[in-house]
């Protein structure tokens, strides 16, 4: 293996890596701002659609590294799998926050303690 390749490879996982930060951090951010907006459809459509885009065209402008193409995409890989296992040991969200029915806006409410769940 060249000292280019490794450095390919290197600079791949490095920059899966910050593609999954991307994505996961967009994610995030786009959860918390959907479940309070108006609109919330069109924040989670639209992220959606830009981190989609986003990490597809970075991982193929990482087949123009030089170096056997599926080993480049392997460590893009391995770099974006890191990212996701970071970020959800930097972003838990406890799904208790967001319970079923909740009205948008008001976290932590429980509607069924309150008289307004099914099957009273």
């Amino acid at each position: 293996m060249a000292m280019s390749e490794t450095m390919s490879l290197a600079f791949a996982c490095a920059t899966g890596a910050l593609l999954g930060a991307m994505f996961f951090g967009g994610l995030w951010w786009t959860v918390r701002r959907g479940m309070t907006s108006r609109w919330p459809g069109f924040w989670f459509i639209g992220s959606l659609l830009l981190r989609i885009s986003t990490v597809m065209g970075g991982f193929y402008l990482l087949l123009g590294l030089p170096g056997a193409s599926w080993k480049i995409l392997l460590a893009g890989l391995a770099g974006f799998i890191a990212a996701r296992l970071a970020a959800t040991r930097l972003f838990p969200v406890p799904l208790s926050m967001f319970p079923p029915g909740l009205p948008a806006g008001k976290p932590g409410l429980n509607t069924e303690a309150q008289g307004g769940g099914h099957g009273s």
